[in-house]
């Protein structure tokens, strides 16, 4: 009995002590995140825009791990922007994963301009629409990032923690790629970055 309930207690430690880490590792991503607004020259945001960035809370259950089917397309295809402009992107691969009870497949893509790019020709990134758009997040889809090293024999581990805006969530004029069809879920994804809260003044607590 006494070793039951030893084991119980240290079982119960060790998830809340990853617990921790695991916000601790989410919040420090997002500073890093807002920090870059501020690198980049072409950014929409300015120091003072940097509170009205929003978030859900941490969740681990909203970090998945999937199975990785790489795609061999050699033609490309036109992705549609949020303002008119057309970029060429190519279907990288897909990743199908259990969340929710129940199993989700997004497709991967890859940008021909930064495929030929150097320091570049690794990244990848899937964007994708969910049932909280426009309410809660913004509505023309979040994205999330990768590098060919994220994918490990065939698995590829997707944390929704990380999805972010697009530059189009905050200024209009950017030709921020609007997600495909095939990427739109079902469910709501109440994980990542929210709305921006600065039009309604509201800001991050």
């Amino acid at each position: 009995m006494k070793i039951s309930i030893i084991f119980i207690l240290l079982l119960s430690l060790s998830t809340l002590a990853f617990s921790q880490s695991y916000k601790n590792e989410i919040e420090q991503y997002r500073e890093k995140y807002k920090k870059e607004f501020l690198e980049d020259d072409k950014s929409p945001l300015k120091k003072d825009d940097l509170p009205f960035l929003r978030f859900y809370a941490p969740d681990p259950a909203y970090r998945v791990k999937g199975n990785f089917l790489r795609i061999e397309d050699k033609t490309g295809f036109d992705m549609q922007t949020h303002n008119g402009v057309i970029k060429k992107y190519y279907i990288y691969g897909s990743v199908t994963f259990e969340l929710k009870k129940q199993t989700h497949t997004l497709f991967v893509y890859q940008s021909e301009k930064l495929r030929s790019k150097e320091c570049f020709e690794d990244y990848l990134f899937i964007p994708f629409t969910d049932e909280t758009n426009y309410a809660e997040t913004f509505g023309g889809g979040r994205y999330l990032d990768f590098r060919f090293k994220d994918i490990e024999r065939n698995r590829l581990i997707i944390d929704f923690n990380k999805c972010y805006n697009p530059y189009c969530a905050f200024k209009e004029g950017y030709a921020c790629p609007i997600p495909p069809k095939e990427n739109d879920m079902k469910i709501s994804i109440r994980a990542g970055e929210k709305l921006f809260g600065k039009e309604a003044g509201i800001k991050e607590k």
